[in-house]
């Protein structure tokens, strides 16, 4: 399957309507984002079960914003709809190779339970005015 473009407008349908999504954040004046292409499209050719996506960040400046994008290429992998990657640069073959294997193997039960229990009120939360790692006096 050839690499989908993702804009604002189909952004939310693609990656509700697929179980395991690859966004590729990049931009065409980036030299490490078209390094990195090949290296994308041969993974997306290897792997033809899973939806390969692109956003160009010059022309979503909205979806960049929205998703926090500092710095390009980065890679973001969506299962279920949950963000389970996110990571600048550019990766060499074998990286992205592995790291879609581990991406496939996750147990998105778990996964979702992890969320869940990290959102309960009181959760890994800290007291206001209570500055991280602060011995108590």
């Amino acid at each position: 399957m050839a690499t989908v473009e993702l804009t604002k407008e189909n952004f939310d349908r693609t990656v509700s309507e697929n179980p395991f999504v690859l966004i590729d954040f990049w931009a065409g004046w980036c030299r490490p984002c078209l390094q990195f292409a090949p290296v994308y499209e041969k993974a997306a050719q290897a792997n033809p079960d899973l939806l390969f996506a692109k956003v160009d960040t010059e022309a979503e400046q909205e979806l960049a914003a929205a998703f926090q994008i500092t710095s390009i290429p980065t890679l973001m992998i969506v299962r279920d709809q949950v963000a389970v990657f996110a990571q600048p640069g550019a990766l060499p073959e074998a990286a992205l190779t592995d790291l879609i294997g581990q991406a496939r193997a996750l147990d998105m039960d778990a996964v979702r339970a992890k969320i869940a229990a990290s959102q309960e009120p009181g959760a890994a939360s800290q007291e206001p005015g209570e500055a991280p790692g602060t011995p108590e006096a």
